[in-house]
């Protein structure tokens, strides 16, 4: 198989990429040019796999904090735990998990989140902590639903989520500020500065959330500070240097019917990057060096017998600490040898690792418990080449081989084809290979469950969609068929991590967009997941529907509602404990003035009682309002 995809890559000469001038729109758009979760800006028509893009339009209507949360009901076949009205959390009792078509789960090991092209997961315990990533730092995110190792490497095994920062684009500068207040005493402020002139372009914004939470000994407050300076000192150069830093604080309340005290997280996460982009007529590319890091400090929390049936606790003195690191350089480059052609090679680099130990909190001295102090890295070269021929269908084919020091090398290669008969009508078809690398917990950590002898998981992809534009493009759907294979899933099993999972997935997706008038834009989605009963994991739900609308035909007045409807998500799988539920959402905005805008919203409108982690309700009616105000000048 290594030599037959080797091979093929070489004598078929197709690139899984095209390198295409790019724009700002929503998915589902036939023939728009977007920017993808990819290396390299591409023509989506060109692209064998499904993508899913959330414009900043729509991450503004869903007022979430989180970056993550925003994409809840807007990418069919992703789905992501919650537990309270804001805030993640980490640990036992955290949330924020993320499956891709039933990939992923909590914690997030099998689907990659980025920060402008680069990894976000920690080194220690090997997943990303949602809570990190705020909403109002983001221009859009990006979504590939199926496997990207050909680029990414480990943990793109499901999919990937890209998030891209905001940057000042226009000339002139821009200055922007919303505070918002609701139930459970929620408080959210956000302020954002840019400015463009001449070669230069500059943006920050800071943020803080906070919120008591709709249950008792569950707050969450947040402060995220994040910039962004670049410099053009040729046309076809283009430098600039990117950090944000996240401080937060959670609280687990535990389960309902066993609730837990002092269960606490203090976290700090933070990244930077500087990157140097080329671009000319027929090549360009991106050298990016990156790094991110976290501190970590958790207090288990203990039981107190006059609120649980649980065996009592008193609190203890010995807290979770760690320190972790993730980093690297990611090269590439895209050429464009003749008319239809492109290919892109590149190399990256990682290290990741830190330390993992128990410290006394009285004292602070270091506990008889070390977890781990260690890191490896990982480096791989990879190969995408892509052919158009006669204007109609485009070969993609890519391969990635990277080399871990701590179990060897590992393949990934994939291929696809694209096929426009007509202008309004695009077919697809597409096979990829994915995997994830153990993580540091799993090899390291926590005996005896620890294993330095497990092997990568692995999963195929194979994947067919089509993709119409009807009544003058004011309507498009997208409908896709996927079969996923896994294998070699890390699993416990007695008292030892070990290779011993598989699975097969099968399902369906739907995205429609129609604008049946001038200020009226509908937009709906369904997923079907099909798991065998033997199968089935925790959080990827059977079916998922969302149906919203947004209406702007008023002067100076907005409406937006949308339905979320969630079948059969397993919170438990060894019980059967499962849930289904329907959300309805609505938000209205009114304008006064060209630079001040008011807004309501609404969530759980229904009152609907549900809960996504088994033992933890999720609010009712909650209801947000707040201002917003834009400034700037050319």
């Amino acid at each position: 198989m290594k030599k037959l995809s080797f091979a093929s890559l070489l004598c078929l000469s197709c690139a899984a990429y095209a390198q295409e001038a790019a724009q700002d729109s929503i998915t589902h758009n036939l023939g728009d040019v977007v920017v993808t979760a990819t290396r390299t800006e591409v023509n989506r028509s060109n692209v064998p796999m499904t993508i899913s893009v959330v414009g900043r339009e729509e991450i503004e209507q869903s007022g979430e904090s989180s970056a993550l949360s925003a994409l809840s009901g807007r990418v069919p076949g992703l789905f992501i735990t919650e537990r309270g009205v804001t805030g993640f959390g980490v640990s036992n009792g955290g949330t924020g998990g993320i499956s891709i078509r039933g990939v992923g789960g909590s914690p997030t090991t099998e689907v990659l989140v980025l920060i402008d092209g680069h990894p976000q997961y920690m080194g220690v315990m090997g997943h990303p902590l949602p809570d990190a990533y705020i909403a109002s730092d983001v221009e859009r995110i990006e979504v590939i639903r199926g496997p990207a190792s050909v680029l990414y490497g480990s943990n793109a095994m499901g999919g990937v989520i890209n998030l891209i920062s905001r940057r000042q684009t226009s000339d002139g500068w821009k200055a922007n500020a919303r505070l918002m207040y609701g139930s459970f005493n929620t408080q959210k402020y956000s302020a954002n500065a840019g400015i463009n002139k001449n070669s230069f372009d500059g943006f920050i914004s800071v943020n803080h959330d906070r919120t008591d939470g709709h249950r008792d000994n569950s707050p969450f407050n947040l402060t995220g500070v994040n910039g962004r300076v670049g410099y053009r000192p040729l046309e076809q150069l283009y430098v600039h240097l990117d950090a944000n830093v996240a401080s937060y604080m959670a609280q687990n309340p535990g389960e309902e019917a066993a609730p837990v005290f002092d269960n606490i997280a203090d976290i700090l996460r933070g990244e930077a990057a500087l990157t140097v982009e080329n671009h000319f007529d027929k090549n360009g590319g991106t050298i990016k060096l990156f790094y991110n890091f976290g501190d970590h400090y958790i207090n288990d929390g203990y039981y107190d017998s006059r609120f649980s049936t649980l065996t009592p606790q008193v609190s203890r003195p010995n807290r979770f600490k760690s320190n972790d690191h993730n980093y690297g350089v990611l090269l590439y480059q895209s050429v464009r040898l003749f008319k239809g052609n492109t290919i892109t090679a590149g190399i990256d680099y990682k290290n990741y690792g830190g330390f993992a130990r128990q410290v006394n909190a009285e004292t602070g001295d270091v506990a008889d418990v070390l977890l781990a102090d260690t890191s490896f890295y990982e480096a791989a070269g990879y190969l995408t080449v892509q052919q158009t021929l006669f204007d109609r269908f485009t070969l993609n084919v890519g391969g990635r081989y990277e080399h871990n020091q701590l179990y060897g090398g590992e393949w990934a290669p994939q291929a696809g084809i694209t096929y426009a008969p007509q202008k309004t009508t695009i077919l697809k078809a597409s096979v990829a290979k994915g995997y994830r690398s153990p993580t540091l917990r799993d090899i390291f950590m926590f005996v005896p469950v620890r294993n330095p002898d497990l092997k990568p998981e692995r999963m195929w992809n194979y994947e067919v969609s089509w993709e119409q534009k009807l009544l003058g493009n004011r309507l498009s759907f997208e409908l896709t068929g996927f079969i996923a294979d896994g294998s070699g899933l890390i699993q416990r099993v007695g008292n030892q991590n070990v290779n011993s999972g598989n699975f097969r997935n099968t399902g369906a997706e739907v995205a429609v967009k129609y604008q049946p008038l001038q200020h009226l834009h509908l937009h709906g989605s369904y997923s079907y997941l099909h798991m065998p009963a033997d199968k089935r994991v925790a959080y990827a739900p059977e079916q998922m529907a969302e149906l919203s609308a947004a209406y702007a035909g008023l002067k100076k007045w907005n409406f937006n509602a949308g339905y979320r409807y969630v079948k059969d998500v397993y919170s438990n799988v060894s019980t059967g404990i499962k849930s289904s539920y329907g959300l309805l959402d609505a938000q209205i905005s009114y304008r006064p003035l060209q630079w001040l805008n008011v807004f309501v919203k609404g969530e759980n409108l229904t009152d609907k009682k549900y809960e996504i982690v088994t033992g933890y309700p999720m609010p009712g009616i909650t209801v947000m309002g707040g201002v917003s105000v834009s400034l700037g000048s050319r």
